[in-house]
């Protein structure tokens, strides 16, 4: 935020941004192995003596009724704000399952319907006052999701009990949670090396699941019709869709993108054909570095970026973000990713992970979590762009630290999520690996005029991935 014509010291400055920030705004993070949403006073978050600690946390609110003995349920994995900013919209990865007990992928997915006001308030804390209703996804091992006025487009990863096998993009009515359409993405023909199975696009009934007698078959001579867990040589068929995001053309259609970490390339949409109940409206397959995660597009909705996160394969993971041209995709053109940026590190050979990019209100730059390196990416989409060699795109690279735990030990950040506030100033990261299923995350505040790290909180779920932010009315 800038005060033309006004010179303040360092420690004022951060002081008149903390106020002109919003008085009410709250982080909502998922909690994800903890199947419970973290809701965080971020001006709370911002004063120095919560630094390092759990009490800008406010409330905790279940994303699924608890089992009969008392287990909880529930897999957060993504959140999205509705356009009146009163309601939350959360992925159940693997819907209402025990996590503690479901560690197998392939889950029945589900969308928690969940009231904002309810959920920051902290009279509600640990309980499931704030959900009002679960939506079926349609799929299995759902993601990512876009809001349309009257829809959830749902991307689903997997399929029935296997982490592959996944080929839908759902479309489920916000209103009534009723399934009302499904785009069917093609196999990968070939590409992996091996035939795919005989499995038809778009499905017909009663065709059953995927069985093929691939070179990876078990020695015994069996073989499971796709491999259960990732990495296993026999990916590459399905494109397992992970993020999902809208891109907008000059003449004001939208297409949608989707970001298949299981055949290492974008799907480009025809959202109009799909709403008119075309089942196979994809019109493009953009390759990228390695199996893209998480996707986002820029506010003016010309540019999607992909972050490549890893191989299913193999064990390998990306280190770079994919910018694509909406423009050119719209056109079929294969030249539609026109930048491929190197981020977390000035080493090629290095494998960062990057995981869900955020871009900036104003469009210029790209926030990027590089799970594997521990660090924070901020990228300059116009350096970007015109690949200047002396223009480095990656403009800052912020270092995340995690305060060490009860027995003293300090773990890698491992940063997953990323938001940015609506003025601007704060990027907000979500990170910390998976553990026991105590709360175990942490979320980061970064300032990105300083481009340092400026707030931590600790015990926010455990694997959080997705963030929102939301302002709440007084």
């Amino acid at each position: 935020m800038k005060f033309p014509g006004l010179i303040v010291a360092g420690g004022l400055l951060a002081c008149l941004a903390q106020e002109a920030l919003a008085q009410n705004t709250f982080i909502l993070a998922t909690g994800r192995r903890d199947p419970r949403m973290y809701a965080i006073d971020f001006k709370k978050a911002l004063r120095p003596e919560n630094n390092n600690t759990p009490n800008a946390i406010v409330s905790r609110s279940k994303v699924a009724l608890d089992r009969l003995d008392g287990r909880p349920l529930g897999d957060s994995a993504n959140v999205i704000v509705s356009e009146d900013g009163k309601t939350a919209y959360v992925v159940n990865h693997h819907g209402a399952v025990d996590n503690a007990e479901f560690l197998q992928h392939g889950g029945r997915g589900n969308i928690a319907v969940m009231n904002i006001r309810k959920m920051i308030d902290p009279l509600n804390d640990n309980t499931a006052q704030a959900l009002e209703r679960h939506v079926d996804s349609g799929h299995f091992g759902s993601v990512g999701l876009v809001l349309l006025p009257d829809m959830f487009i749902v991307g689903n990863a997997e399929s029935h009990l296997t982490e592959d096998g996944g080929n839908r993009i759902t479309l489920v009515d916000r209103r009534t949670g009723s399934l009302r359409g499904e785009v069917e993405l093609a196999l990968g023909a070939g590409a992996p090396g091996f035939p795919c199975p005989a499995f038809p696009v778009p499905f017909v009934s009663p065709s059953g699941p995927p069985a093929f007698e691939h070179p990876f078959a078990r020695p015994n001579g069996t073989f499971s019709p796709v491999p259960l867990l990732s990495p296993h040589p026999a990916w590459g068929c399905f494109p397992d869709t992970n993020g999902i995001t809208l891109g907008r053309g000059r003449d004001g259609k939208s297409y949608l993108f989707a970001a298949n970490g299981g055949t290492d390339d974008v799907s480009v949409i025809d959202l109009e054909r799909a709403l008119k109940g075309d089942k196979t409206p994809e019109i493009l397959r953009i390759p990228t570095q390695i199996g893209p995660w998480g996707i986002t597009t820029s506010p003016d909705g010309r540019w999607v970026v992909a972050a490549n996160r890893e191989s299913q394969r193999v064990a390998f993971e990306g280190n770079t973000i994919s910018i694509i041209d909406v423009e050119r995709a719209q056109r079929a053109d294969s030249h539609a990713e026109v930048a491929r940026v190197l981020v977390g590190t000035s080493d090629p050979a290095v494998q960062t992970r990057p995981f869900i990019p955020t871009f900036t209100p104003d469009g210029r730059e790209i926030i990027v979590p590089n799970f594997r390196a521990n660090n924070v990416s901020i990228v300059n989409l116009n350096r970007a762009l015109h690949g200047h060699p002396k223009a480095k795109a990656e403009v800052a690279r912020i270092p995340l630290v995690r305060p060490a735990d009860r027995d003293g030990i300090v773990r890698p950040a491992r940063p997953k999520g990323s938001a940015v506030t609506a003025d601007g100033r704060y990027a907000v990261i979500s990170g910390g690996a998976r553990t026991s299923f105590e709360p175990s995350g942490t979320v980061w505040i970064i300032d990105l005029l300083t481009r340092a790290v400026v707030a931590t909180v600790t015990g926010v779920g455990n694997d959080p991935y997705g963030l929102a932010l939301v302002e709440a009315d007084d």
